[in-house]
């Protein structure tokens, strides 16, 4: 119990940050914005109020914060990517999400539950995408094993990882392939496969995407990316087919 100390943005050296379920209250401290090279944030299990400090918004999503939430009417657990618009590009992000979920469907795509672009209290502009809820969390969550709640290590077997590799292989292949218009997805990698109850693999997170023209002649679906999109060691560049 108790509050997070402000010291805790002295923590410059780590990479993940796990706070969870220690019913902490109070708000988040500023100074957490301090762990530059920090990737993972886990706050679930306190009452912390407030927002997490701009200069965190790129966690759990590439140009906003996701958070986890609940309606009540339906009984239903949501997560909501809420975009940093301070941030360059995340406009753009938001208008490719859309644009890019707008059509397609798969049983191995998370599922976009609606989208809201309005105006918050303060009169700043408010941009936010509402998706299905993960049971599991990521793919990079269980591969680096790190504890759950019960301190128990999370361990993947062979046909769970080999299932994973079929489910996100027939996602692109419908991306690439089948669906109304062709979807790469240009930043793959295991913190965007999200596993929902069953351990059925989901991709996400399609803010750098790159729609492809529409069109039947084989000839005119190669297109050239300019510069490079995505992650340090997973990024794209070259030509598509």
């Amino acid at each position: 119990m108790g509050k997070l100390p402000f010291e805790v943005g002295n923590l410059k050296n780590i990479n993940e940050m796990d706070i969870s379920n220690n019913n902490l209250s109070g708000e988040i401290p500023t100074s957490i914005g301090n762990c530059s090279i920090l990737e993972y944030l886990y706050l679930q299990g306190n009452s912390f109020q407030g927002a997490i400090p701009s200069s965190m918004a790129s966690l759990k999503g590439g140009f906003g914060s996701v958070y986890k939430g609940f309606i009540h009417l339906e009984e239903r657990t949501i997560a909501v990517k809420v975009l940093n618009l301070q941030q360059k590009g995340a406009s753009k992000s938001f208008m490719v999400e859309c644009n890019a979920l707008r059509n397609i469907r798969h049983r191995n795509l998370v599922k976009i539950l609606t989208c809201c672009c309005s105006m918050d209290y303060n009169g700043n502009q408010f941009k936010a995408l509402v998706f299905e809820f993960m049971t599991n969390g990521s793919l990079d969550f269980w591969l680096h094993q790190r504890l759950d709640n019960e301190n128990q290590s999370r361990n993947l077997s062979l046909l769970q990882r080999l299932n994973v590799a079929i489910d996100v292989a027939f996602v692109i292949d419908y991306l690439h392939n089948h669906s109304m218009q062709p979807i790469i997805h240009c930043d793959l990698k295991p913190s965007k496969f999200l596993l929902d109850n069953d351990m059925v693999a989901h991709v996400s997170d399609f803010g750098l995407a790159r729609l492809l023209p529409i069109t039947n002649d084989s000839s005119e679906k190669q297109t050239n990316t300019i510069g490079i999109k995505g992650s340090i060691g997973y990024v794209v560049q070259g030509n598509f087919f």
